[in-house]
């Protein structure tokens, strides 16, 4: 479409962080763009003096400062801002007013409540200093099942303020989920709830998290929250913990700019999830470009993302702590019980950015909620989508029954950088089915099989220049290998995404989903080696396969394939146990949406399965083209995908 779907009134934008942004350049610098464009071009060619910019313009404090800002940019092993030394958690602190609102939370087992910036710095100090009386120090793991509730923010920034590293799985996740990753980083402690209610069902999860305890030999304490029930059977208590540290000041550890700050998880498509490390400056300042400048987080506004902790939104969504704004946290399911669930938190709420998932709208799309016909929305300026494509439909959607002065933001980005690359733009219009545009500092490109960068046509997303927040590692990849097979293999100094982007010639990027095998659901990156190591627990399988095809509107179509013993076969209860074993030991989102049995899955003459072909098979591709059959060590496996691609018509394939 040529026809912008939003544009922003002058009004909106002058007033916007942005444009705040641009005016302290000119005052400070001499620097003066005609337009976004131009202010991301000097954005990502001077990466040194933007990031100094950023720094002084929200005022990083530091008790030492940097030598150079970036004296190396090689990729990987940038350097960003050596012999500085600093704490996040400060940074979410400074300045705040006391009784103003910090956060704002709901689940389905509590009533929506809210925690001023007094409440959550006398319950993170005390936090705190429980967790120094258990021995935890700057260095230390502390890792956490909690969901997405007021005491998982306050364990974080607890972690945060002693320099320990903190890591976190959503209690949905199955033990051996949990166990592989967290067991990686050695924790020393462990904070859990023993249940939780999602969809009007309570789960208990006190022997999860016992067998949990007994896997991970490096825990030495771990402290429970009676989040489900009353009491707690064994162990330390959140309260007590609280207790113990009672009246104790909140301090901050002074630490180095690459001090890992948290510990997040790859999906594990080709193995145990990858230990990604980020660290405090790093995130520190890529999350107060992001929440600032691209979510244009203001005063008084209420910032919420549905998620949980298992996913980087999480992690992302408390980086508006860092801003003046507050955060909406909510522990439940977006359909219980209905589709307006959210909208009514909305509401009562008063939130003034609403995120979400692409798949989240479709569903309500496809249900004809209306909430601006339901709900008094009257406080919500902006609508995020991330996960996975926004369709047009969607776009249309939020125009016709949110409101048509909303800005909607699409925007995409990974939890290798904790952050959005394309995204949001507060001063930029909405064309219908695109992100607005690339993010400051973040030089994305698209790449064509040759590796050169290309304008109005499909590549693969890369990044050409480093981001603060880029991993400083892997956990335990001492020499690094594993992180530059991750990312570096294909284009040697160039960060590879993994993702389709088109970037249009008026500097709009259409993301068309991932070049590779990740499946995802409502915005989760889902491993297909996870739900491999489940589903051949069961004795009946013997290997298997899974693919995720896109559907437009949708969080997508996903399809295991499974090979059986000779004498088994698939009924609807070996189905229902395949289903049942996902969901105990990763998570309901494992759940295929169909399950096929086969003769065989192709796998290569080293053994590995062949999972990206078989999905462009399966999309249309032609077979010779999408799989050499000389590489493969049982190239007739391939017969059953071909021929099932055939029989599919063009009505049933997925768009």
């Amino acid at each position: 479409m040529t026809t912008p779907l939003w544009t922003p009134s002058e009004a909106v934008c002058e007033s916007s962080r942005l444009a705040a942004y641009e005016r302290w350049l000119g005052e400070t610098r001499g620097l003066r763009f005609e337009s976004y464009a131009e202010l991301w071009a000097w954005s990502v060619d001077e990466l040194g003096a933007f990031w100094e910019s950023i720094w002084e313009f929200f005022g990083v404090r530091a008790s030492r400062l940097y030598d150079e800002v970036l004296p190396d940019r090689s990729m990987p092993g940038a350097k960003w801002f050596p012999g500085a030394e600093l704490s996040y958690a400060e940074h979410v602190f400074a300045g705040k007013d006391a009784t103003s609102t910090a956060l704002i939370h709901s689940s389905e087992l509590r009533p929506l409540a809210e925690t001023t910036w007094a409440e959550l710095r006398e319950q993170t100090a005390a936090a705190a200093a429980g967790l120094r009386e258990l021995g935890v120090d700057a260095g230390d793991r502390v890792v956490a099942y909690l969901p997405n509730i007021e005491e998982a923010v306050v364990a974080f920034l607890a972690c945060a303020s002693l320099g320990a590293t903190w890591s976190s799985c959503s209690p949905d996740f199955g033990v051996q989920a949990v166990v592989d990753r967290f067991s990686q980083i050695d924790p020393k402690v462990l904070i859990a709830v023993d249940g939780y209610r999602y969809g009007g069902r309570d789960f208990d999860r006190s022997r999860a998290v016992e067998e949990i305890r007994q896997a991970i030999p490096s825990l030495e304490h771990s402290v429970l929250l009676p989040y489900l029930h009353a009491q707690v059977p064994h162990g330390i208590s959140w309260q007590a913990l609280l207790e113990s540290g009672a009246g104790m000041e909140l301090r901050f550890e002074q630490l180095p700019f690459d001090h890992p700050l948290w510990v997040l998880h790859s999906s594990g498509t080709t193995g145990l999830p990858k230990p990604i490390v980020h660290g405090q400056g790093g995130i520190l300042l890529e999350h107060l470009k992001l929440l600032h400048l691209h979510f244009d987080a203001r005063p008084g506004d209420r910032l919420f993302w549905f998620t949980t902790t298992g996913w980087m939104m999480w992690n992302l969504l408390l980086g508006g702590l860092l801003t003046e704004a507050s955060i909406v946290l909510y522990d439940g399911s977006a359909g219980h019980p209905d589709l307006k669930v959210l909208w009514d938190l909305a509401a009562k709420a008063r939130i003034t950015c609403f995120g979400t998932s692409a798949a989240y709208i479709a569903s309500c799309l496809k249900a004809g909620v209306e909430p601006a016909r339901d709900h008094d929305l009257s406080r919500l300026r902006s609508i995020g989508s991330t996960g996975s494509p926004l369709s047009p439909d969607g776009f249309r959607w939020v125009y016709e029954h949110v409101g048509p002065d909303t800005w909607l933001f699409s925007t995409s980005g990974g939890t290798d950088v904790c952050s959005a690359f394309v995204g949001g733009v507060p001063t930029l219009p909405v064309y219908e089915g695109e992100l607005q545009a690339r993010a400051l500092g973040a030089k994305v490109e698209a790449f064509d099989d040759e590796g050169a960068s290309v304008v109005d046509e499909v590549g693969e997303l890369v990044l050409t220049a480093p981001l603060p927040s880029m991993p400083i590692g892997f956990w335990g990849d001492a020499d690094g290998s594993r992180y530059r097979e991750s990312y570096f293999d294909v284009y040697p100094g160039v960060w590879r995404h993994g993702d389709w982007i088109e970037i249009t010639s008026r500097g709009t990027a259409i993301i068309s989903g991932r070049s590779d095998s990740t499946v995802n659901r409502g915005g989760v990156r889902i491993g297909t080696s996870e739900i491999y190591r489940a589903v051949l627990r069961l004795p009946e399988v013997i290997d298997a396969l899974v693919v995720d095809l896109p559907q437009q509107g949708t969080s997508g179509w996903v399809v295991l394939f499974v090979v059986l013993r000779e004498e088994a076969t698939l009924d609807a209860a070996l189905s229902a146990r395949i289903e049942q074993r996902l969901r105990d030991d990763c998570s309901p989102r494992h759940v295929p949406d169909e399950i096929r049995r086969v003769p065989a899955v192709p796998r290569t003459l080293s053994g590995k399965l062949v999972e990206v072909p078989v999905k462009r098979i399966m999309l249309g591709a032609d077979p010779a083209g999408a799989a050499s059959r000389e590489s493969l060590a049982n190239p007739s496996a391939l017969d059953y995908f071909v021929e099932l691609a055939r029989s599919r018509t063009a009505a049933d394939r997925p768009q």
